[in-house]
């Protein structure tokens, strides 16, 4: 299981249904496709789609300085790859464009793996192919307030539990709290309902917010203030009983420690295109240390096989944004997502989508 060649591919693909976020323009899904291939002509892919651009410096990170670390290495060890990768970009740092393209090779690595054991990753991993409970997320404050109940009710509508809508960022504090007081009124108690603030308001605002929307019994209030201000979420936690959720934005779990640290998140969300499969299973093993659990954030194709197999899984997320790029995407069915019984992470992309 040598690894013989390392092959990046960008590429732009139009939403089918374009995210009305309320602070990013988003009409076209740009990725960076990354794959390897073994001398035994097993072939992985790994993805990365960053949302804010720099795409073109990812692939160049990927190409001059992680491609020379691996070429002739032997996949049987994923985690001393992730670590050489881990060395070698100390200097570049620790965060950012680096770990964004370690992530990518290392999901590909991965898939590599499985394809070559044939066993699916969560099988690897030995979890179970149960179904998991998956939230409806995406009901984007640019749509405004009428169009996020609509799009909320579609969920509940297809059998979904639970969905996610947003505030800030367009809304006044106040419009924010009749939103949330109209999507309960018309979801009724038994939806669960959580609320996205993309990093949109002040400590105080979301001190002050939280006392005015407790009644309307939020499963959780995600990521008010800046990813990094590790002290106001102690503030915020300690003033609401609202549970509070983060990490989508913080990288690896040397970012996210803090958080466990502290012993106030009860849910942390870490994206797995900040650390790939080798640091998400490294982050909520350490998570389950301090009795957090784990609901990543974003790509449930990819992160089911890693919540499927954990000893503290929590939910999914399902937005639905590329299940038109996949030859076989993984469709919910009643609120729920089944692990997908391919081998490696068992997705491949469309050939008008990606072809080497």
């Amino acid at each position: 299981m040598i690894i013989s060649s390392i092959k990046t591919k960008l590429t732009s693909v139009p939403f089918e249904d374009p995210p009305k976020t309320g602070f990013l323009t988003l009409e076209k899904i740009d990725l960076l496709i990354v794959q390897i291939e073994t001398k035994d002509g097993v072939i992985g892919t790994g993805h990365l789609h960053p949302l804010a651009g720099g795409l073109k410096t990812l692939e160049m990170c990927i190409n001059e300085m992680l491609k020379p670390l691996l070429i002739g290495e032997t996949i049987e060890n994923i985690s001393s790859l992730w670590e050489k990768m881990w060395k070698a970009t100390f200097i570049q740092g620790r965060m950012g464009i680096t770990v964004m393209a370690m992530s990518a090779i290392d999901i590909a690595l991965w898939d590599c793996y499985g394809r070559t054991k044939e066993m699916p990753l969560w099988q690897i991993w030995k979890g179970n192919d149960n179904p998991l409970p998956v939230y409806g997320s995406g009901c984007y404050r640019g749509l405004g307030h009428d169009g996020m109940i609509e799009k909320a009710q579609k969920y509940v509508s297809k059998g979904f539990n639970s969905i996610k809508m947003q505030v800030a960022h367009c809304f006044t504090n106040n419009e924010d709290i009749e939103n949330v007081k109209e999507m309960r009124n018309t979801l009724g108690n038994d939806i669960g309902i959580m609320i996205d603030v993309n990093q949109g308001w002040s400590v105080e605002e979301t001190i002050s917010v939280c006392k005015k929307i407790e009644d309307y019994s939020p499963e959780w209030l995600e990521e008010p203030v800046m990813a990094d201000d590790f002290e106001g979420y102690n503030k915020i936690c300690k003033s609401t009983n609202i549970p509070i959720v983060t990490g989508e934005n913080n990288f690896t779990h040397h970012d996210l420690i803090p958080l466990m640290k502290s012993e106030n998140i009860p849910i942390l969300q870490p994206d797995i295109m900040r650390g790939g499969y080798t640091n998400l299973l490294h982050t909520c093993n350490l998570a389950n240390q301090f009795g957090i659990k784990i609901a990543p954030h974003m790509f449930p194709e990819l992160s089911i096989h890693i919540v499927a197999s954990i000893k503290n899984p929590s939910w999914l997320e399902y937005m639905g944004w590329y299940d038109h790029l996949w030859k076989e995407p993984l469709l919910p069915e009643n609120g729920t997502l089944k692990p997908s019984n391919r081998s490696g992470h068992g997705m491949d992309f469309k050939s008008e989508i990606c072809t080497f």
